[in-house]
């Protein structure tokens, strides 16, 4: 995600922000603890970050999902819900309108299982965001929290029991670097990683050194592939057609023991590209089962 959006208010106000610990926190559903004689890929989710759909109201981007075979997502805050409801997908966000937003996915049984990347600009707008995830029932939240705020977050995560994952984006971002997601997560046991594989290769960095770095740390991973290594500005392409080892990173999450989302992130073809995410689920499909 390029340029992300948390809405602060009903009118839609917008402010533009960028999309290895000490102990563990307690494990959700989504991350850890797979029985061992299970094979933990079998509890891999696959998801779409509805960045992909932004072009288009919530309630278009669900049909979209739907019709790509996705049913978990991982919703991004600044997103019309269209359709009847006049609300817009923020910390903000009416009663009616989160009735709205669960009504919509219950109807094609589809799960949030996490929103953002979110980077709330005050205490009062990481409490909004924490009681925004515990309404809409999400497993973690996405996040590039200010340095300031880490301390607060961590904290909030812990009492809300809705772990943080820590989103990295091109450099010149604060986490750019797996490195600053670990200086991060010190001390801070609520706080975990969002690996965005495309954007570690943006920056040029090996994707598989990158997990390996933050080894139980990782909570969930934005899905995306690029046309050029150690490029900031490399256009996205499919998984599999781009410079990222797919079979080696996916080998790496299994013998992690990742339990968590894969959300399909494509950054291209915006208008049309519904097929792509199809593509990029069955190329998925298609390495999960080599690993099987």
């Amino acid at each position: 995600m390029q340029r992300l959006f948390v809405t602060l208010g009903v009118s839609s106000l917008m402010m533009l922000f960028v999309h290895c610990g000490d102990q563990a926190a307690k494990p959700t559903d989504t991350t850890m603890n797979a029985n061992a004689t299970d094979s933990v890929t079998s509890q891999w989710k696959l998801g779409v970050q509805f960045w992909t759909f932004h072009l288009f109201p919530f309630t278009t981007a669900v049909e979209k999902a739907d019709s790509a075979g996705i049913k978990f997502i991982e919703a991004y805050l600044g997103q019309p819900i269209g359709g009847d409801s006049k609300d817009t997908l923020n910390i903000r966000l009416s009663a009616e309108g989160r009735q709205k937003v669960k009504s919509i996915l219950a109807a094609k049984d589809i799960t949030m299982v996490a929103f953002g990347v979110v980077v709330p600009q005050s205490e009062e707008d990481w409490k909004q965001t924490f009681e925004l995830a515990k309404d809409l029932g999400v497993q973690y939240i996405t996040s590039e929290p200010k340095k300031e705020h880490l301390h607060l977050a961590d904290s909030l995560a812990g009492a809300y029991n809705i772990p943080i994952a820590i989103h990295d984006h091109p450099y010149p971002n604060a986490y750019a670097h797996p490195d600053s997601v670990i200086n991060a997560m010190k001390g801070h046991p609520n706080l975990y990683a969002c690996a965005d594989v495309g954007h570690w290769a943006r920056n040029g960095l090996d994707v598989v050194e990158c997990l390996k770095k933050l080894e139980g740390r990782v909570i969930g991973s934005h899905l995306k592939d690029i046309v050029t290594f150690n490029d900031t500005k490399a256009a996205d392409t499919l998984p599999g057609k781009g410079v990222i080892k797919f079979p080696e990173v996916f080998a790496e999450f299994k013998r992690q023991n990742f339990k968590g989302m894969f959300s399909i992130e494509h950054e291209s073809n915006w208008l049309n590209n519904t097929q792509d995410v199809k593509e990029i689920a069955d190329f998925f499909h298609t390495q999960v089962k080599a690993l099987q």
